[in-house]
């Protein structure tokens, strides 16, 4: 079925389609006897880089879905989309992509249900996202139904370790500046402590934050992430000299994400918000998240919380408890993008969302043809078919690890 052909029959364009900027009729018709959209998927493709994993879906119009795997598992993720998962997926409708997400996780779930699971179905489930979308012609964002938005304000992420030490105060200061200088309003600083280093002693924390202080001015929005660094009672203390003395306005996973008891104790103990979320894989460690630690923003990634399908079921969930999502996304190609799609789509997202920048480091942006729009604080929302970031799929086969 060549792609005009589907567009002429699909049930889903009755929503009304814009194809090459030309808007076709709504019309009407009886689709009680159709239970496929006539689009099959022909192949599941893992590709392997040092810094990311990436899947492409191909079907039988011609087209291709691209989505990214969690940064974490990108070692073996390759391994799990071609020994397990893409036989789930091979002469499947992508337009099923709600049926196709659960049959991967329960066929899967001894697997784990974080980590290594979650992950891959992340890759592959944005992946039929920006299919979808691809061939309708529509950007993701749209076929979620859309949040009146056209542009994301994000803050500028950064970690202190680098190399294996970590950044001096001055160092974690001039990176804040630099941000400051691109147009940022607000910067978070990671400490990256984690639980190896808990309740760490000397604690230099309140000293990066000062020299970053006094870096970027008083006007500039500081959130500091502990990176799981301290027990509730120790986090309660930084956090309560960081805001008075420093004004840091937000603080993320103070203490280990396993002990949400404590998380509550340091919400209930803060007169700012805390964030966390990262390391939730599902609605479901999103629900104890919320109704057991209490946090105030949930910190939902796309390619870690099994993809925009799972996340938009978790920024529901945080909704029907008065709480914003403020995205975790550390990745900056595919990721993001899936992420400014869902953000796009997501009426409850918080004002400032995390972006590290382009971080050339990671040797990636030349495996796309186009990039994000970024002007003064603001990335805006891709309007392109799919997630709007555009493979470079010459480079993807010549670069390719696997």
């Amino acid at each position: 079925m060549k792609r005009k052909d589907f567009l002429r029959t699909s049930t889903l364009t009755t929503a009304g389609l814009f194809i090459a900027n030309n808007p076709i009729k709504i019309f009407s018709k009886d689709f009680s006897s159709i239970d496929k959209s006539g689009v099959t998927i022909t192949k599941v493709v893992p590709y392997q880089f040092k810094a990311a994993t990436f899947v492409k879906i191909e079907c039988s119009e011609g087209i291709s879905g691209w989505g990214e795997c969690d940064g974490a598992s990108r070692k073996i993720s390759p391994t799990v989309i071609d020994k397990e998962m893409a036989k789930y997926l091979i002469g499947e409708d992508p337009f099923n992509s709600e049926y196709l997400w659960n049959k991967m996780y329960y066929s899967e779930e001894d697997l784990g249900r974080s980590g290594i699971l979650s992950g891959t179905i992340a890759g592959i489930d944005n992946a039929l996202w920006d299919l979808k979308g691809k061939l309708l012609g529509m950007p993701v964002h749209k076929l979620l139904g859309g949040a009146n938005r056209k542009k994301i304000q994000v803050y500028g992420s950064y970690g202190r370790n680098k190399d294996g030490r970590y950044l001096s105060p001055e160092e974690m200061a001039k990176i804040g500046a630099g941000f400051v200088e691109k147009g940022y309003k607000a910067i978070k600083p990671r400490m990256q402590i984690r639980q190896l280093g808990l309740n760490p002693d000397p604690d230099t924390t309140f000293d990066v934050i000062k020299a970053v202080r006094k870096a970027v001015g008083d006007d500039i929005k500081i959130y500091v992430d502990f990176n799981n660094g301290y027990i509730a009672a120790k986090a309660i203390m930084v956090a309560k000299k960081l805001h008075e003395y420093l004004n840091v306005e937000l603080i993320e996973e103070p203490v280990t994400f396993q002990t949400y008891d404590e998380l509550r104790q340091v919400v209930d103990a803060l007169d700012i918000p805390v964030s966390a979320g990262e390391h939730e894989y599902n609605k479901w460690d999103m629900r104890d998240l919320i109704v057991e630690g209490n946090v105030d923003y949930v910190n939902a990634d796309v390619i870690k919380c099994g993809g925009i399908t799972e996340c938009k079921k978790v920024a529901g969930i945080a909704h029907a408890f008065d709480k914003q999502i403020m995205t975790h996304n550390a990745r900056p190609t595919l990721a993001t993008a899936a992420n400014l799609q869902f953000l796009g789509s997501t009426f409850n997202a918080a004002r400032f969302q995390e972006y590290g920048g382009k971080r050339e480091s990671l040797n990636l942006s030349h495996l796309f043809k186009n990039y994000f729009h970024y002007e003064d604080g603001y990335l805006y929302i891709p309007q392109e078919p799919g997630l709007g970031l555009i493979p470079d799929e010459k480079e993807m086969e010549a670069n390719k690890l696997n």
